[in-house]
């Protein structure tokens, strides 16, 4: 299939039985260098496996009929939020430099069970604020190998560290989905600070401490659904992301206005 781009073809492989993922890209800014949008959970960042034209940056290149749109950084598909995408190439290793050398601030937002966490296998937690426990810092190593879906923690040198606060957001002030699901007194609003940027990092720190995110198909166990199936996403969302442009100095701040679902169930 073909798009005229400012002069040249916009090429797009064919994708056969692609799902359809309904859920909305919302663009929350723009301007000549970077587009920022709100991902929908379920939506891709970018072309992987049976995705491609359901993805984020398929979908940016369709609607500013624009090959050369890239990603500076990436969001998993289940977890929502805030993602910057470079338009203009000759700034694109800026951008992209800034993310991999974690100098963005990026703050997330999730549902977890309101219950005492567990003593992790390997690693550490350090409490912050003593005598409470809350906020902590996860420290672990994380492994991801290719072709596993689930990364693991193993003994080893700390590379994946986390800052997990009690959040303040309850019951009343999100949004709550219909029909029978979990009482929303077993879930708890926590707000995570990646200091490192591991593959499932998130979510591995918080399935170790017993507190698996609500929603979450990989941790603790692997959930077998429909691909395209968004009913109980999993309730991680890339709340605020600030960084100092490397083009001009500017400081930049975003903000998701994607709501944690209160009704969706706990992961088991």
């Amino acid at each position: 299939m073909r798009l005229q781009a400012r002069g040249r073809s916009l090429r797009h492989r064919w994708v056969l039985h692609e799902p359809v993922v309904d859920a909305e890209l919302r663009v929350i800014y723009e301007d000549s260098r970077i587009i920022v949008v709100d991902k929908p959970h379920g939506l891709a960042t970018t072309p992987r496996g049976m995705w491609y034209r359901q993805t984020a940056l398929i979908r940016l290149r369709e609607l500013y009929r624009d090959d050369s749109i890239t990603p500076a950084h990436r969001l998993d598909r289940m977890t929502a939020g805030v993602v910057v995408f470079v338009r203009d190439p000759a700034m694109r290793g800026a951008y992209q430099t800034l993310f991999q050398n974690h100098h963005a601030t990026k703050v997330y937002e999730c549902l977890a069970p309101s219950r005492p966490i567990r003593i992790p296998k390997t690693g550490t937690i350090r409490s912050l604020e003593p005598p409470r426990l809350f906020p902590l810092l996860r420290r672990s190593c994380i492994v991801k190998e290719r072709g596993v879906l689930q990364a693991f923690e193993t003994p080893g040198v700390p590379n994946a560290v986390t800052r997990i606060e009690l959040g303040t957001q309850t019951a009343t002030s999100g949004s709550v989905a219909h029909g029978p699901r979990i009482s929303q007194s077993a879930l708890r609003h926590y707000v995570l600070h990646p200091i490192t940027g591991k593959t499932h990092q998130l979510r591995v720190h918080m399935n170790a401490l017993g507190l698996p995110i609500a929603g979450d198909d990989l941790y603790p166990g692997i959930l077998q659904h429909a691909p395209e199936d968004i009913s109980s996403p999993l309730q991680l969302v890339a709340r605020t992301l600030q960084f100092i442009d490397p083009i001009d100095g500017t400081p930049r701040a975003y903000t998701s206005s994607i709501s944690l679902d209160w009704g969706v169930e706990e992961s088991v």
